[in-house]
């Protein structure tokens, strides 16, 4: 059997794969875009409970992790926000900014799947889903392609062999198993050689050791405002205590950066210089606990004044006993013992080694015409949007090329 010949085929019909699908039909290319699931973008329909944080305002190469730093600097100049918020206008989706920069649509996820599929249909994009892939072959080894735009992929499928002058590999990371993630698009990258960096999950909670977090375990479900940090990165947002650790947007933030064994510092108490307050209160007969439950949630008050120290009137302390309860207050260092998995994780650290990419394009350096995209490669953006204005950048990066 012959065959199907297509200009571009695109694996993973997620946020990048349908970018970079109606990018390149709007110029022209004849795509076929296949996605193993039965059920379009799960992961946009998932996304901020179902409202879809679709970007962040303030989206910069500073905020996407890799080894490689610098890589995301010309897909998200050549594609920002106001791009995509442009394609919402055009089909008059209503949108609302939140906190930090993040852009929520008030329709919801489905709105934004709607809209993407419509405008893949209007530019030609064929569909192929539900659909796996049983094998991709080129007609030489990688290393041994010939030159200019390469030889042709084949990818044989349950519903046929398609023909490829340009393979886009969009399939994602290993998050989130639940909804479909497989690390199908490693394997690709190992098959034609592409080397990869670590993967680890990332915008995930943290766990403790049980006999270390027994204290803390039943305060589950209380959160205050923190700023967390690990080496040069800090974090001021929520943090919220669960039943096995921490979590929240401050503690999400901050996983992806966290080195297994190594502590985090936590500040409890931002807004206040804890040093001066006491020396006020010095003469006081108020409960150290009852002190401290002015500015902290009740339970976690009542913990650290019975747990951190004796709870006693504060004028019954030493100076330097409250001296240093502020200090640990101000920087409370506890050293998870991991994280909660690919499982609970929003995204995957590390990926594909983009040194093996052009930046501009997306294409692999040594096997022409063979492409990857979004959350595949080794670009992680921090909590808030940034993944997907990952995702549509480097899909329209990729989509200019094909």
């Amino acid at each position: 059997m012959n065959p199907k010949q297509t200009d571009v085929l695109i694996i993973g019909a997620g946020a990048a794969g349908m970018m970079c699908a109606l990018t390149a039909a709007l110029r022209g290319r004849s795509v076929l875009l296949l996605d193993h699931s039965a059920k379009l973008a799960e992961k946009i329909r998932i996304s901020g409970g179902g409202r879809c944080n679709f970007t962040n305002l303030n989206a910069k190469p500073e905020n996407f992790l890799s080894g490689n730093p610098h890589f995301c600097r010309s897909a998200l100049a050549r594609y920002t926000p106001q791009h995509f918020m442009a394609m919402l206008d055009k089909h008059g989706l209503k949108y609302h900014e939140k906190t930090l920069g993040q852009l929520f649509c008030d329709d919801g996820s489905e709105a934004i799947i709607a809209m993407l599929k419509s405008e893949c249909d209007a530019a030609g994009v064929r569909w192929c889903m539900p659909c796996g892939v049983d094998e991709i072959l080129s007609p030489r080894p990688a290393g041994e392609r010939g030159e200019g735009r390469g030889d042709d992929f084949f990818v044989t499928t349950p519903r046929g062999k398609y023909r490829a002058s340009s393979l886009v590999i969009a399939t994602g990371g290993l998050s989130i198993p639940k909804i479909g993630a497989t690390p199908f698009g490693y394997k690709v990258a190992e098959q034609f050689g592409v080397p990869m960096t670590k993967l680890k999950p990332g915008l995930v909670p943290l766990t403790f050791h049980p006999e270390e977090w027994a204290p803390y375990a039943e305060l589950s479900g209380a959160s205050l405002e923190a700023v967390v940090s690990f080496g040069k990165h800090s974090f001021r947002e929520n943090l919220l205590f669960t039943h096995r650790g921490l979590s929240g947007p401050a503690i999400l933030q901050i996983s992806s950066y966290w080195e297994p064994g190594k502590p985090l510092s936590i500040d409890l108490l931002p807004d206040h210089d804890l040093r001066e307050m006491f020396v006020q209160q010095r003469g006081s007969k108020m409960l150290l606990g009852n002190f401290l439950a002015q500015y902290l949630p009740k339970r976690l008050a009542e913990i650290v004044a019975t747990q951190w120290l004796e709870n006693k009137p504060l004028n019954q302390y030493a100076e330097r006993e409250l001296r240093a309860l502020a200090d640990k207050l101000k920087n409370w260092q506890i050293t998870p013992s991991g994280t909660l998995g690919y499982s609970k994780a929003e995204v995957t650290c590390g990926g594909v080694d983009t040194r093996a990419l052009s930046s501009k394009t997306m294409e692999c350096s040594e096997v022409p015409g063979l492409y990857f995209i979004g959350e595949v490669l080794d670009v992680t953006g921090q909590l808030g949007g940034y993944n997907f204005q990952w995702a549509w950048a480097s899909g329209y990066a990729a989509g200019q090329a094909v």
